[in-house]
């Protein structure tokens, strides 16, 4: 290509960006199904909270150990054919549930074939889509992004809670695969790898941007090298722990396990899915907020307040539950929906600011800690259930954790060893950089 030409009115990066956006609720369908399926499961199959459970766990450990690698199908394959992939997978996943007549079935579908197409498309998408095609505005296109599983999850979880009680969890299961698999033409059509495939600069470059060279190959190596290199690192340790808690605490207890525990205390699981898609609402308000405030506060900080307040919840969430909504379990989901992601902004300034121009690749390994994080307590939690009939201990052990993940996010100060932590000025800006060997 030898000129690059201007769009004059509309760039092409806003179209790519909202179909992003589009792929990113269609593939969040799912998100939203566990919870609300559970019950109606349980019911007609007669299979334990543990079985179910280990399925969502191998779910969300897939979609988080599948995303450092994702990078590199993208580099070989195109964005294109690897989005489209993967929302075909989730399609058949929770289509070919509908089929499903043993246990095995579901931690084959729910499992391993939608946590790897969900696992295709999380942050690592988001981060291509915002990177590739924008110069200016990157930051506000991650976190839009970003929240798009929690737009997707307060667009489905009512419908899917709604069908699961009403026609039942067929039909609830076929609407998420119809709407994965009615995104993948829409995607064919409008996503292109690189920008200068539809003959424009990224969003924002300056008039003499060039096309950078391209690699096709080697991104699986780079990863890995990534997680060699930060896995010597205490400040990395910390990070990744401490997300895996977050993971745990958001994922793994409230997203799979509140509809579940809402019902054993008499609520209707219609009542219970609402209140989790206020959570969505507010998650899309707390996870701009929280970057607006990461510009502007030690990153540390907000963590520390972040998960003291997520454990105070948790604490108290046992007394909170009842057969109605109540103004303190509305106050408990406000708080919560602010929390939930609020975590991430903080976190990827951090391992920007530690670890230099590794940190995208040291985020992924960090986030993959997460899903890890999500999957055990999601297990574990069904354990608990199964063991004592209550989801009380579970509660009270993610409440434990996030007062252990606090304490963590404070330890990332002396673990600082690949790279200082800049200095920042007082509107929280980095002023400069210092290097250690």
């Amino acid at each position: 290509m030898t000129s690059l030409k201007k769009a004059s009115r509309f760039h092409p990066a806003w179209a790519v960006a909202a179909v992003a956006f589009l792929a990113l609720i269609g593939a969040a369908g799912f998100r939203a199904a566990p919870g609300a399926l559970m019950v109606p499961l349980h019911d007609e199959f007669g299979w334990s909270t543990s079985v179910m459970s280990l399925a969502v766990s191998i779910n969300l450990l897939l979609f988080g150990l599948t995303a450092p690698f994702a990078a590199a199908l993208m580099d070989q394959l195109g964005v294109r054919r690897v989005v489209a992939a993967a929302l075909t997978l989730v399609a058949t996943g929770a289509g070919g549930s509908v089929f499903m007549t043993a246990s095995w079935q579901l931690l084959v579908l729910w499992g391993v074939l939608i946590g790897l197409g969900t696992g295709s498309m999380a942050l690592v998408f988001a981060a291509t889509i915002a990177n590739r095609w924008f110069e200016q505005r990157r930051g506000l296109v991650m976190g839009v992004l970003t929240a798009g599983s929690a737009t997707g999850q307060l667009i489905f979880l009512p419908i899917v809670a709604s069908l699961a009680e009403g026609t039942g969890w067929r039909a609830a299961s076929l609407v998420v695969a119809g709407a994965a698999l009615a995104v993948v033409p829409v995607v064919w059509c409008v996503v292109r790898d690189h920008p200068e495939e539809r003959g424009v600069a990224p969003y924002g470059a300056a008039a003499d941007w060039t096309p950078p060279p391209r690699q096709h190959a080697g991104a699986a190596r780079r990863a890995v090298e990534g997680l060699t290199f930060a896995a010597r690192h205490r400040a990395f340790w910390a990070l990744a722990v401490a997300f895996a808690i977050c993971g745990a605490t958001t994922n793994g207890l409230i997203g799979i396990h509140f509809i579940p525990s809402a019902h054993d205390h008499g609520m209707a699981s219609t009542t219970a899915a609402g209140l989790l898609a206020v959570v969505g609402v507010f998650d899309i308000i707390g996870t701009i907020a929280s970057g607006w405030l990461t510009d502007k506060l030690d990153p540390r900080a907000l963590l520390v307040a972040y998960y003291l307040f997520r454990g105070l919840g948790l604490l108290l969430l046992p007394q909170l539950l009842a057969d109605s909504v109540h103004p303190s379990m509305v106050l408990f989901i406000v708080i919560y929906g602010l929390d939930w992601v609020a975590t991430v902004p903080p976190t990827v300034a951090l391992c920007r600011d530690i670890f230099g121009e590794r940190g995208t690749i040291v985020f992924g390994w960090v986030f993959a800690a997460h899903q890890v994080g999500a999957a055990v307590a999601a297990f574990g939690a069904g354990v608990v259930r199964d063991t004592f009939g209550t989801y009380t201990y579970a509660w009270w052990a993610g409440a434990a954790l996030c007062a252990i993940a606090a304490v963590l996010s404070v330890l990332t100060v002396g673990g600082r060893t690949s790279a200082s932590l800049p200095d920042r000025g007082p509107d929280g800006r980095v002023t400069g950089v210092t290097t250690t060997t």
